[in-house]
Protein backbone atom coordinates (compact mmCIF):
# COMPACT_ATOMS: atom_id res chain seq x y z
CA UNK A 1 0.00 0.00 0.00
CA UNK A 2 1.24 3.36 -0.97
CA UNK A 3 1.80 6.25 1.03
CA UNK A 4 -0.75 9.07 0.46
CA UNK A 5 1.64 11.64 -1.05
CA UNK A 6 2.96 8.57 -3.54
CA UNK A 7 -0.20 7.87 -4.05
CA UNK A 8 -1.65 11.35 -5.12
CA UNK A 9 1.60 11.26 -7.54
CA UNK A 10 0.96 7.66 -9.16
CA UNK A 11 -2.71 9.29 -9.60
CA UNK A 12 -0.82 12.40 -11.49
CA UNK A 13 1.17 9.69 -13.61
CA UNK A 14 -2.31 7.73 -14.68
CA UNK A 15 -3.75 11.19 -16.04
CA UNK A 16 -0.39 12.04 -17.88
CA UNK A 17 -0.52 8.34 -19.28
CA UNK A 18 -4.18 8.79 -20.19
CA UNK A 19 -3.94 12.45 -21.69
CA UNK A 20 -0.72 10.90 -23.98
CA UNK A 21 -0.04 9.09 -27.18
CA UNK A 22 3.45 9.62 -27.04
CA UNK A 23 5.29 8.11 -24.67
CA UNK A 24 8.39 7.14 -24.49
CA UNK A 25 10.07 4.64 -21.58
CA UNK A 26 13.73 5.25 -20.71
CA UNK A 27 14.55 2.06 -18.23
CA UNK A 28 17.72 0.33 -16.58
CA UNK A 29 18.31 -2.57 -13.74
CA UNK A 30 15.75 -1.49 -11.51
CA UNK A 31 13.02 -2.21 -14.10
CA UNK A 32 14.19 -6.19 -13.62
CA UNK A 33 15.16 -6.51 -10.08
CA UNK A 34 11.79 -7.02 -8.91
CA UNK A 35 11.69 -9.85 -11.63
CA UNK A 36 15.13 -11.52 -9.47
CA UNK A 37 17.95 -9.90 -11.50
CA UNK A 38 20.24 -8.18 -9.56
CA UNK A 39 21.47 -4.31 -10.37
CA UNK A 40 25.44 -3.73 -10.22
CA UNK A 41 24.74 -0.94 -7.79
CA UNK A 42 22.25 -1.79 -4.95
CA UNK A 43 23.13 -3.10 -1.30
CA UNK A 44 22.97 -7.01 -2.93
CA UNK A 45 24.27 -6.21 -6.15
CA UNK A 46 27.19 -7.37 -8.30
CA UNK A 47 29.38 -4.86 -6.87
CA UNK A 48 29.16 -5.48 -3.44
CA UNK A 49 29.70 -9.26 -3.91
CA UNK A 50 33.34 -10.61 -3.45
CA UNK A 51 35.19 -11.35 -6.84
CA UNK A 52 38.63 -12.34 -7.88
CA UNK A 53 38.33 -9.10 -10.09
CA UNK A 54 35.47 -6.39 -9.90
CA UNK A 55 32.37 -7.24 -11.75
CA UNK A 56 33.16 -4.36 -14.28
CA UNK A 57 36.40 -5.53 -14.99
CA UNK A 58 35.22 -8.76 -15.75
CA UNK A 59 32.92 -7.50 -17.91
CA UNK A 60 35.17 -5.68 -19.98
CA UNK A 61 36.45 -6.13 -23.49
CA UNK A 62 39.34 -6.51 -22.26
CA UNK A 63 38.90 -9.08 -19.75
CA UNK A 64 36.89 -10.91 -22.34
CA UNK A 65 40.02 -11.15 -24.52
CA UNK A 66 42.80 -11.79 -22.08
CA UNK A 67 40.74 -13.83 -19.45
CA UNK A 68 38.28 -15.38 -22.07
CA UNK A 69 37.38 -18.44 -19.90
CA UNK A 70 36.85 -16.42 -16.37
CA UNK A 71 34.91 -14.12 -18.38
CA UNK A 72 32.22 -17.03 -19.76
CA UNK A 73 32.02 -18.37 -16.10
CA UNK A 74 31.14 -15.12 -15.07
CA UNK A 75 29.00 -14.06 -17.73
CA UNK A 76 26.90 -18.08 -17.03
CA UNK A 77 27.07 -17.73 -13.74
CA UNK A 78 25.78 -13.22 -13.30
CA UNK A 79 24.78 -12.50 -16.40
CA UNK A 80 22.07 -14.83 -17.31
CA UNK A 81 18.50 -14.99 -15.55
CA UNK A 82 16.66 -17.63 -17.88
CA UNK A 83 14.46 -18.37 -15.46
CA UNK A 84 13.22 -14.77 -14.69
CA UNK A 85 9.72 -13.56 -15.94
CA UNK A 86 8.28 -10.15 -16.92
CA UNK A 87 6.82 -7.91 -14.05
CA UNK A 88 3.81 -5.62 -13.17
CA UNK A 89 6.55 -2.85 -15.04
CA UNK A 90 7.33 -4.61 -18.02
CA UNK A 91 3.74 -6.09 -18.73
CA UNK A 92 2.14 -2.63 -18.52
CA UNK A 93 4.67 -1.23 -20.85
CA UNK A 94 3.51 -3.76 -22.98
CA UNK A 95 -0.13 -3.00 -22.90
CA UNK A 96 0.10 0.60 -23.07
CA UNK A 97 2.40 0.40 -26.32
CA UNK A 98 -0.88 -2.14 -27.86
CA UNK A 99 -3.00 1.30 -26.83
CA UNK A 100 -0.93 2.89 -29.03
CA UNK A 101 0.49 5.39 -26.10
CA UNK A 102 4.05 4.16 -25.50
CA UNK A 103 6.38 4.47 -28.70
CA UNK A 104 9.48 2.83 -27.29
CA UNK A 105 10.93 1.42 -24.50
CA UNK A 106 14.72 2.23 -24.30
CA UNK A 107 16.59 -0.26 -21.87
CA UNK A 108 20.15 -0.42 -20.63
CA UNK A 109 18.94 -3.81 -19.66
CA UNK A 110 20.39 -6.81 -21.28
CA UNK A 111 17.80 -9.91 -20.33
CA UNK A 112 15.06 -9.25 -22.93
CA UNK A 113 12.33 -9.36 -20.88
CA UNK A 114 10.93 -6.62 -22.47
CA UNK A 115 10.33 -8.10 -25.60
CA UNK A 116 8.82 -11.42 -23.09
CA UNK A 117 6.90 -9.17 -22.21
CA UNK A 118 5.12 -8.58 -25.55
CA UNK A 119 6.71 -4.98 -26.27
CA UNK A 120 7.61 -4.47 -29.87
CA UNK A 121 9.44 -1.16 -30.50
CA UNK A 122 12.68 -2.46 -28.03
CA UNK A 123 15.81 -0.51 -28.18
CA UNK A 124 18.35 -2.53 -26.29
CA UNK A 125 21.11 0.15 -25.78
CA UNK A 126 23.59 -2.63 -24.06
CA UNK A 127 22.18 -5.38 -26.06
CA UNK A 128 20.71 -8.99 -25.08
CA UNK A 129 22.12 -12.04 -23.86
CA UNK A 130 19.91 -13.85 -26.32
CA UNK A 131 21.76 -12.54 -29.13
CA UNK A 132 24.70 -14.44 -29.61
CA UNK A 133 27.64 -14.76 -32.68
CA UNK A 134 30.65 -16.13 -34.15
CA UNK A 135 33.24 -13.73 -33.67
CA UNK A 136 34.84 -15.18 -37.02
CA UNK A 137 32.03 -16.28 -39.17
CA UNK A 138 28.80 -14.51 -38.33
CA UNK A 139 26.72 -17.55 -37.08
CA UNK A 140 24.11 -17.04 -34.68
CA UNK A 141 23.47 -18.78 -31.46
CA UNK A 142 21.02 -18.76 -28.89
CA UNK A 143 21.48 -18.42 -25.17
CA UNK A 144 21.05 -21.70 -24.53
CA UNK A 145 23.78 -22.47 -26.67
CA UNK A 146 26.49 -20.76 -24.30
CA UNK A 147 24.75 -21.89 -21.10
CA UNK A 148 25.49 -25.21 -22.19
CA UNK A 149 28.60 -24.63 -24.05
CA UNK A 150 31.75 -25.99 -21.66
CA UNK A 151 34.49 -23.16 -20.90
CA UNK A 152 34.68 -20.65 -23.94
CA UNK A 153 31.35 -21.64 -26.67
CA UNK A 154 33.04 -22.23 -29.88
CA UNK A 155 31.53 -22.13 -33.67
CA UNK A 156 30.00 -25.05 -34.75
CA UNK A 157 30.40 -23.77 -38.47
CA UNK A 158 34.34 -22.52 -38.33
CA UNK A 159 35.52 -22.73 -34.59
CA UNK A 160 35.55 -19.11 -33.38
CA UNK A 161 34.61 -17.34 -30.17
CA UNK A 162 31.09 -17.45 -30.12
CA UNK A 163 30.52 -13.55 -28.11
CA UNK A 164 27.34 -12.38 -26.70
CA UNK A 165 25.62 -9.47 -28.32
CA UNK A 166 26.42 -7.50 -25.19
CA UNK A 167 28.07 -4.08 -24.72
CA UNK A 168 30.86 -4.62 -22.44
CA UNK A 169 33.03 -2.01 -20.59
CA UNK A 170 35.38 -0.51 -22.65
CA UNK A 171 32.95 -0.86 -26.45
CA UNK A 172 30.87 1.84 -27.64
CA UNK A 173 27.17 1.52 -28.56
CA UNK A 174 25.62 0.24 -31.56
CA UNK A 175 25.28 3.48 -33.71
CA UNK A 176 21.85 2.66 -34.65
CA UNK A 177 20.02 2.06 -31.41
CA UNK A 178 21.91 5.19 -30.38
CA UNK A 179 20.14 7.17 -33.38
CA UNK A 180 16.97 6.17 -32.94
CA UNK A 181 16.68 6.12 -28.81
CA UNK A 182 17.34 9.92 -29.57
CA UNK A 183 15.11 10.25 -31.92
CA UNK A 184 12.25 8.62 -29.91
CA UNK A 185 13.31 11.15 -26.88
CA UNK A 186 13.71 14.18 -28.89
CA UNK A 187 10.11 13.45 -30.54
CA UNK A 188 8.47 12.55 -27.33
CA UNK A 189 5.46 13.86 -25.32
CA UNK A 190 6.52 12.07 -22.27
CA UNK A 191 9.49 10.80 -21.16
CA UNK A 192 9.25 8.32 -17.94
CA UNK A 193 12.69 7.66 -16.19
CA UNK A 194 12.36 4.20 -14.27
CA UNK A 195 14.76 2.02 -12.25
CA UNK A 196 17.87 3.91 -12.94
CA UNK A 197 20.19 5.78 -11.56
CA UNK A 198 21.71 7.63 -14.70
CA UNK A 199 24.96 6.88 -13.69
CA UNK A 200 25.93 5.11 -16.87
CA UNK A 201 27.26 6.80 -19.65
CA UNK A 202 26.67 7.45 -22.47
CA UNK A 203 23.03 6.08 -22.57
CA UNK A 204 22.00 8.67 -18.92
CA UNK A 205 23.58 11.61 -21.37
CA UNK A 206 19.92 10.81 -24.29
CA UNK A 207 17.63 12.53 -21.32
CA UNK A 208 19.13 15.71 -22.44
CA UNK A 209 17.53 15.39 -25.82
CA UNK A 210 13.91 15.42 -24.11
CA UNK A 211 11.97 18.61 -24.57
CA UNK A 212 8.63 17.57 -24.44
CA UNK A 213 5.86 18.20 -22.12
CA UNK A 214 6.45 15.92 -19.17
CA UNK A 215 9.33 14.47 -17.22
CA UNK A 216 9.08 11.74 -15.18
CA UNK A 217 11.35 9.90 -12.41
CA UNK A 218 10.28 6.72 -11.16
CA UNK A 219 13.46 5.21 -8.84
CA UNK A 220 13.53 4.11 -5.38
CA UNK A 221 17.12 6.33 -5.36
CA UNK A 222 17.04 9.84 -6.13
CA UNK A 223 18.52 10.52 -9.60
CA UNK A 224 20.35 13.75 -11.49
CA UNK A 225 17.52 14.21 -13.43
CA UNK A 226 15.40 14.52 -10.07
CA UNK A 227 15.78 18.41 -10.01
CA UNK A 228 14.50 18.69 -14.03
CA UNK A 229 11.23 16.18 -13.69
CA UNK A 230 7.67 17.88 -12.97
CA UNK A 231 7.02 14.29 -11.38
CA UNK A 232 9.08 12.63 -8.91
CA UNK A 233 8.22 8.64 -7.95
CA UNK A 234 9.89 6.99 -4.92
CA UNK A 235 8.49 4.30 -5.13
CA UNK A 236 8.85 0.60 -6.62
CA UNK A 237 8.46 0.87 -10.29
CA UNK A 238 6.42 -2.34 -10.62
CA UNK A 239 4.26 -1.43 -7.96
CA UNK A 240 3.48 2.09 -9.54
CA UNK A 241 3.20 0.40 -13.15
CA UNK A 242 0.42 -1.87 -11.45
CA UNK A 243 -1.83 1.23 -11.00
CA UNK A 244 -1.88 2.34 -14.34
Amino acid sequence: MLQAESQEKVDRLKRIVEESDNIVFFGGAGVSTESGIPDFRSVDGLYNQKYKYPPEVMVSHSFYRTHTKEFFEFYRNKMIALEAKPNAAHLKLAELEKQGKVRAVITQNIDGLHYAAGSKEVLELHGSVHRNYCESCGKSYPVQYIMESQDVPKCEACGGIVKPDVVLYEEGLDPDVMQRAVSYIRNAEVLIIGGTSLAVYPAAGFIDYFKGKHLVVINMDKTSRDVNADLVITERIGEVFEQL
